[in-house]
């Protein structure tokens, strides 16, 4: 790909665009503005590109008030809207695509891009756990499309995993891991498809022990909570979950598998026949999360999450 032969094409700051524009859309308009790209961004729902921009602003100001970013106005101004989708990919290096989680909504996207993608594009789909090799084995531009998932919002949380599908050309996964390091994220590469990629799956696993726990009667849906925030969520903070257990024996973490893997071994075995994921049981952790939170201070309580986001980032930054 050409791409890859020009490795200083980042270096010049080339066009980012960023095609649906919600959540993850306009938290990826962050990121890549933030660190000097031109950024376009495109929704085919009417009205929706626009919201983006005063969603963008609003962020910046936060982000400036935590002494994250300087001169806000100034990034607001390298992002910019366009009417239609030739226009967002016109002259752009690099295309992040955070339409619907559907196969049917990223297919049809990409169908579309084969009209007017530019020759030497990366495209990076936001999907949380579709697979590449889901929406693009029959496109004449699969081999320059990889899943660049990110957490929400990606502009406090750096992690993004590259997870490209077997027919996605090496470069293409060069050159995404290249721009996501130059634009502050942290890149985590898959060498293979698997569903939910790394990040759902780890996640997914605490949580099937989170409802299976409530759902036993062991603790409250407050004090499984409590247990991570207060305590897992320390370290995790700054090392993963390998290196917690690596430093957490004498011997490291050989030493730490002899002493404790009969017990995780043991704990793995009795939920072998859960299903955490019942209706019955969303429900009822759905009454306690409700009982302390109602549905419609859930905005604020986002708001909260985001600035203490925020502390954290400037505090990592700070220490390094």
């Amino acid at each position: 790909m050409q791409t890859a032969e020009h490795p200083d094409i980042l270096a010049r700051k080339p066009t980012i665009a960023v095609i649906g524009t919600g959540l993850v859309g306009s938290g990826w308009g962050i990121v890549f503005a933030k660190a000097g790209h031109p950024v376009r961004l495109f929704d085919s729902m009417p009205g929706a590109s626009e919201r983006a921009l005063e969603v963008i602003g609003d962020r910046l100001a936060g982000l400036a008030e935590q002494g994250l970013v300087n001169s806000p106005e100034a990034i607001f101004r390298n992002v910019s809207v366009a009417l239609s989708l030739e226009e967002v990919v016109e002259k752009a290096a690099y295309v992040q695509e955070s339409v619907l989680e559907e196969v049917e909504a990223k297919s049809k996207l990409v169908q579309a891009l084969e009209h007017c993608l530019p020759p030497a594009a990366v495209v990076g789909s936001s999907s949380s756990g579709i697979p590449a090799s889901a929406f693009t084995e029959r496109s004449a531009i699969r081999s320059r499309i990889l899943v660049v998932h990110p957490v929400n919002p990606p502009y406090l949380i750096p992690v993004v995993e590259l997870v490209p599908a077997p027919w996605t050309d090496s470069s293409a996964v060069e050159f995404a891991a290249e721009l996501m390091t130059s634009v502050g994220q942290s890149p985590v590469r898959l060498r293979k498809e698997v569903q939910g990629f790394v990040l759902n799956r780890l996640q997914g696993a605490l949580l099937r022990e989170a409802w299976a726990l409530f759902n036993d009667g062991v603790a409250s849906v407050e004090d499984i909570d409590k247990t991570v925030r207060d305590g897992l969520g320390y370290r995790w903070s700054f090392m993963g979950p390998f290196e917690t257990i690596d430093l957490n024996a004498p011997g490291g973490i050989a030493d730490y598998a002899r002493r404790l893997g009969p017990l995780y071994q043991a704990i793995d075995a009795s939920r072998a026949h859960d299903e955490p994921w019942s209706d019955t049981l969303i429900s009822r952790v759905e009454s306690e999360r409700r009982s302390v939170l109602p549905v419609k201070q859930l905005a604020d309580r986002t708001a909260f999450r985001d600035r203490k986001l925020m502390a954290l980032s400037a505090g990592r930054a700070r220490s390094g």
